[in-house]
């Protein structure tokens, strides 16, 4: 029997966009009912289906692909690693692998400078900021000290994300955690 996960990733983004289901069902020429089938997990649709939404909301439309159960989806969810896509304006669209302190819902919709990441979430802002100006790939080790009282340091590598007409409307990223070192003080305050 197939168990269906609602999908609040999806909802969360058709809000942030201020759609109602009808108007993202007709943009796509489907039914409402067919679509709030979709966003609660009971349905799954073709991938033209999933282009077309993907399209209308702005997002990758890889974003269905870890509503899955597939063998990749089990190998990297105990990996120390997140993977991410955002819109052209820096907002999360998807997560996956999320960091404990960041369940997704707190993140769709948001930007790195609205999650309280200190100098490290600037840093990757502005790299993913790059990767979609300049339409390139960048790989560079990032430290973020969160709320935990850790820091953590991750090799990030991002890259410009393109919808099915090849327009760039984002980027992903892939954080991979190389260390996790106990703070004793605030490194993001000012020395004195």
């Amino acid at each position: 029997m197939y168990k269906h996960h609602k999908r609040d990733w999806l909802i969360k983004i058709r809000k942030a966009r201020k759609l109602t289901q009808e108007t993202v069902a007709t943009k796509a020429f489907i039914d409402r009912a067919y679509y709030a089938q979709i966003e609660s997990g009971v349905r799954n649709p073709s991938e033209e289906i999933r282009q077309k939404i993907a399209q209308i909301l702005n997002f990758h439309s890889s974003a269905f692909n870890a509503d899955d159960e597939s063998p990749f989806r089990y190998a990297l969810e105990a990996a120390p690693m997140i993977i991410a896509h955002c819109d052209m304006d820096l907002k999360y669209t998807w997560i996956f692998n999320y960091h404990p302190l960041f369940p997704p819902e707190s993140l769709i919709g948001k930007r790195d400078d609205e999650l309280g990441l200190g100098i490290g979430g600037q840093m990757y802002a502005q790299m993913k900021r790059t990767v979609i100006e300049k339409q390139i790939s960048i790989r560079k080790t990032v430290s973020f000290s969160l709320p935990d009282n850790y820091l953590y340091t991750y090799m990030i590598f991002a890259h410009p994300l393109f919808d099915s007409t090849k327009q760039i409307i984002g980027a992903a990223t892939i954080l991979t955690e190389l260390s996790k070192i106990t703070l004793t003080e605030d490194i993001d305050a000012p020395s004195g």
